[in-house]
């Protein structure tokens, strides 16, 4: 590569990084400015789970879409609107007077998020052509998207305790108009000469499905389960699910492939990521609450406390690659389930609240098992599929991780509100502790789903199905032993030359490598790297 082509890329990837760096740090501070939020905009318990579950609803229905306008319309135009509608959306939420305002702010928001992360990865991917120069330009694109993350507690306690929650998304506005200045100078224009076609009706049935059945679950503690309201809710949710089925059966180039489903590993890495990330976002949810409302603690201090749940997650994840290199995915899914169950435990039985160490160590368990989740489920996600839709089958199970997340807040939400009644707010530890005991039982449960599935859709069997699923098409290599396992979510991962400790530098997507269809990697919102580091 010549030193022109060096610069204009360093600078295209400078552009993309930054806006990642927004979308994930906005992410995480928002959990720590949850308990603030509802005491200055007296929010109820539903009023929280809507300020979240409208943004990861939003993302989780428009993931599969956002990458394919990218390639029809252009890589760059598609970037720059959403970040725009990032932008937009933040500064709608800082000025927001009331709840319902910031909800619909955040739906805002989420237009722009469900796009930044696919696209500037695709952006990436199309301006390093160079295999070896592209997967360290991808390394440090996911690199940064994990320290948003990690950090953003931290960031969004300080921002919290010096100017009030509203700072937290007042930061995002000169970041992203950063963003913008530099990327209608640095940032290349790519498109696909042969993308597929839109599936409006098959997005449509998606976002009636998600968006209904999420609205039944948070509003039914409170209208009654009975309410007309949510039976129609439930009503429209299951019509949407019966007609979409069908519906994306005969279409040609389906919004979602219902054949992956054939596949018991491809399955079962949707049903493990669906059980993984509603712990995770559960998890999030009341340990925030539990945190300010409960235990009295600053939101500075609260995410101090959580620092052993994104540490956790960060170091474990290498060592995920590393026994999924030597043992295959069935070890690392049974440990990270048992990890979720312990650290559940901790809550529902051993009451971790009581002791300091204890609740420590109970984070640290959660991030481990999320730490270990990723690279297994992304590993059964594309094994056995053909090269030409390992990307496709990539897009479908990351996706099933945001509406894990979305189905989480609202369950778990739901539970505690149930529990606690009429009573006013959360701050008797007490009544907290008996309201939330369901949730942890819940979060145990979906930990113990990850640990029976890493058993049940491992083996030789399973496999089998897999290669079924795919039949008459090549499929996807897999890994010998020795060999590093295919990365997070369509990608395989390689330590970079001179890398320290192996941690995985040099992720390279597969369908990129093979085929040229991106994958999406979009977990903002969680205590996670992105889905290749």
């Amino acid at each position: 590569m010549t030193a022109p082509q060096s610069a204009h890329g360093r600078l295209a990837l400078t552009v993309c990084c930054l806006a990642v760096l927004m979308v994930g740090l906005d992410s995480t501070a928002l959990n720590v400015a949850l308990p603030v939020m509802r005491r200055d905009l007296d929010a109820s318990i539903a009023g929280l789970q809507w300020v979240v579950d409208a943004y990861n609803l939003v993302v989780a229905a428009l993931m599969l879409l956002a990458g394919s306008v990218g390639d029809r319309t252009g890589r760059r135009r598609t970037l720059r609107a959403g970040v725009a509608a990032f932008v937009a959306g933040s500064a709608l939420c800082g000025l927001a007077p009331g709840l319902d305002t910031l909800i619909g702010s955040r739906v805002v928001q989420a237009l722009g998020g469900a796009v930044i992360a696919p696209v500037s990865l695709s952006v990436i991917t199309h301006t390093f052509p160079d295999r070896a120069e592209r997967s360290r330009a991808i390394g440090l694109w996911s690199g940064t998207f994990g320290i948003g993350l990690a950090v953003g507690p931290l960031v969004g306690g300080v921002l919290v305790a010096a100017e009030g929650w509203r700072s937290i998304f007042w930061i995002n506005v000169p970041v992203g108009l950063a963003v913008l200045a530099l990327s209608a100078r640095h940032l290349p224009e790519s498109r696909t000469p042969a993308p597929r076609r839109t599936d409006p009706l098959g997005q449509l049935l998606v976002i009636a499905l998600l968006g209904c059945l999420t609205y039944a679950v948070i509003e039914a503690p409170h209208r009654g389960w009975a309410s007309p309201v949510v039976l129609a809710c439930l009503a429209v949710a299951a019509a949407s699910l019966t007609t979409l089925i069908p519906y994306e059966h005969r279409r040609r180039d389906p919004l979602i492939e219902l054949g992956f489903f054939r596949s018991v590993p491809f399955t079962g890495s949707v049903v493990v990521s669906l059980a993984a990330f509603a712990a995770l976002g559960g998890f999030l949810f009341l340990s925030t609450l539990y945190l300010q409302d409960v235990r009295g603690l600053s939101a500075l201090s609260a995410g101090l406390w959580m620092l052993p749940m994104p540490v956790a997650t960060v170091l474990l994840a290498p060592v995920a690659g590393r026994l999924v290199a030597r043992h295959g995915p069935r070890l690392p899914l049974v440990l990270a389930g048992l990890a979720t169950v312990l650290s559940g435990l901790s809550f529902a039985v051993l009451h971790a609240g009581s002791s300091v160490a204890l609740l420590l160590l109970a984070y640290g368990l959660f991030g481990a098992g999320v730490g270990l989740v990723d690279v297994p489920a992304t590993g059964l996600a594309v094994a056995g599929m053909p090269r030409a839709r390992a990307g496709v089958a990539s897009a479908i199970s990351t996706a099933s991780c945001r509406v894990g997340v979305s189905v989480g807040v609202a369950v778990m939400g739901a539970v505690l509100s149930a529990g606690l009644g009429h009573t006013p707010g959360t701050g008797d530890a007490a009544v907290f502790a008996d309201a939330t005991r369901p949730a942890w039982w819940i979060v145990t449960g979906c930990g113990a789903v990850v640990a029976i599935l890493g058993v049940l859709v491992t083996g030789p069997r399973a496999r089998g199905t897999a290669r079924g699923a795919s039949a008459g098409e090549a499929p996807v290599e897999e890994p010998s032993a020795g060999e590093a396992p295919a990365g997070p979510r369509g990608t395989r991962s390689r330590t970079a030359p001179g890398a320290p400790g192996g941690i995985p530098g040099n992720p390279l997507p597969n369908a990129s490598r093979r085929a040229g269809i991106e994958t999406l990697h979009c977990v903002e919102g969680n205590f996670l790297p992105p889905r290749d580091m």
